[in-house]
């Protein structure tokens, strides 16, 4: 498996000298290559009645936004090019360019001063934000900061160039009053940013798309990282083919302890999404009284029987099994807090411990320290805040996460958009697959079925974890596709499920 480094800011100006020296190439040719591929994807999105308003600052990213608009220019676009003077120095490499462009018939450039700052931009217009690129580590103000609020007040689709501008690539930039370019789109070169899996960093980023700009292949395979983005290509690598004389031995057997007397529902959705992921046998632990609910609804699970008829408060015996997975629609009675203690300190095989299962341990922190290497847990954001305390942004609440897995030896999910997976070994991977529809009951209750069913099947727990949130996230955008976000509901994930194992054929 070899995921998508995420680097930080002065990771990525290292691989741009190193791919200069060692390719090599000089900085302004690989300048012209990198917005030459930007020009390329913002060509074939254009309306050609738009008149297309480019915004440069004096620094690389403003010599990106030069060359972009010669390149639009000579493929006939409308275009104007506007040049804020916030400061009077300048990168060779946006000298070098703004020269070249001055030399074009037909196309006007306007440098804005702070003496005369204002720029007339339409909603009929398209902006590209040149601005400011990863190298920003102070708030916007003055000029900059009065431009980013008339491209945001404007209403034109905007697209910002490797970061929009004001957003910082690596830390917090999030404030009331915050200078910032909100973007429809974001052209990242070659590498996402962290800035980029921040929620409170939506309403900035807009839709972010890659852009390859060919740094060099020796740099980013030899260069330390810990924090990926998880791709197709890995999830296929860790897909593990099924021979002809396999059997259901082959596959492990998994024990779900799941439901009340009210969250019965939990139970069936996370014993048929475990079933669904590869599992070769499957008993799910019920109260009593959802005893014939199981029998009738998922007849593929053998059925474990509490002995109270309402909640979970007993344990079967634990000898047989694979894996464990514990906590959908389980409550938080004083006696399922019990039976969780306790099973903590029979079982010997990893669990996979989501909803009131993690609220209890929240309860109970001191629990933490006794779960077995290599168990996993499944929070959403309030459920983790729970676990680890609150925090003022996200990228704190990453940082926290990582610490969390790590001093606990665990894998921890911390489920959303881009759900993110930290390991005990403090690597962090991010999850491209999913959409809005899975924001809906019963969608983390399949989370954990899936990896159940992976981890009882014999894939190790990191491997089960990066390809039960790929596989989840996939099944929800097929099932989105067919039924819309809004109109999705947790089953329609599940009933995608071997859809999503097919894309890993």
């Amino acid at each position: 498996m070899c995921a998508l480094k995420i680097l930080p800011a002065e990771k990525i100006r290292e691989a741009d000298a190193f791919t200069i020296a060692k390719e090599p190439i000089s900085s302004l040719d690989l300048m012209e290559r990198a917005a030459g591929l930007c020009f390329q994807w913002i060509k074939g999105r254009l309306i050609d009645s738009k008149t297309i308003k480019v915004i440069c600052g004096s620094g690389n990213n403003g010599g990106d936004g030069l060359v972009i608009s010669r390149l639009l220019h000579q493929a006939g676009a409308n275009v104007e090019v506007f040049v804020i003077r916030y400061s009077a120095d300048e990168s060779e490499d946006f000298r070098a360019n703004f020269d070249r462009l001055a030399e074009m018939p037909g196309l006007i450039i306007t440098d804005i001063y702070e003496q005369d700052p204002e720029i007339e931009i339409t909603e009929d217009d398209v902006v590209i934000d040149a601005l400011f690129g990863t190298g920003l580590s102070r708030p916007l103000l003055g000029l900059a900061a009065e431009i980013v609020g008339q491209i945001n007040q404007s209403g034109a689709p905007v697209i910002s160039i490797d970061m929009p501008s004001g957003l910082f690539a690596d830390s917090s930039a999030h404030s009331k009053n915050a200078a910032i370019v909100k973007a429809d789109y974001t052209l990242s070169f070659q590498f996402p940013k962290m800035a980029f899996f921040a929620p409170e960093n939506e309403i900035y980023v807009g839709e972010w798309i890659l852009i390859d700009i060919g740094l060099h292949s020796g740099f980013i395979e030899s260069v330390e990282c810990e924090t990926f983005l998880i791709e197709k290509d890995d999830c296929v690598s860790l897909h593990r083919k099924r021979y002809r004389f396999a059997h259901k031995g082959n596959f492990g057997h998994a024990l779900l302890i799941a439901g009340q007397t009210g969250s019965l529902g939990a139970a069936i959705m996370a014993s048929l999404a475990c079933l669904r992921s590869g599992v070769g046998l499957l008993t799910t632990h019920v109260p009593g009284n959802g005893f014939l609910i199981m029998q009738g609804v998922v007849p593929e699970a053998m059925v474990s029987i509490d002995s109270a008829d309402d909640f979970f408060s007993s344990l079967p015996v634990l000898d047989s099994y694979n894996a464990i997975g514990v906590g959908p629609g389980i409550g938080m009675a004083s006696e399922t807090q019990n039976a969780l203690k306790l099973l903590i300190q029979q079982t010997r095989v990893p669990l996979v411990l989501d909803a009131d299962a993690i609220n209890i341990l929240a309860e109970n922190k001191t629990w933490l320290a006794f779960l077995p290497a290599g168990s996993i847990l499944t929070p959403h954001l309030k459920e983790f805040e729970r676990l680890s305390g609150p925090v003022g942004n996200h990228f704190d609440r990453i940082e926290m996460l990582k610490s969390f897995a790590v001093r606990y030896k665990l894998f921890v999910i911390l489920k959303g958009a881009f759900s993110a997976l930290a390991t005990p070994e403090g690597q962090l991977f991010f999850n491209p697959t999913g959409n809005p529809g899975m924001a809906t009951a019963g969608s983390g209750d399949v989370l954990t079925g899936v990896i159940l069913g992976l981890l009882a099947s014999g894939y190790p727990a990191r491997d089960a974890c990066i390809l039960g949130m790929w596989l989840h996230g996939k099944a929800g955008d097929l099932a989105a596709k067919k039924h819309s976000p809004e109109a999705m509901i947790a089953r329609d994930i599940i009933d995608n499920l071997g859809k999503a194992f097919k894309k890993l054929s």
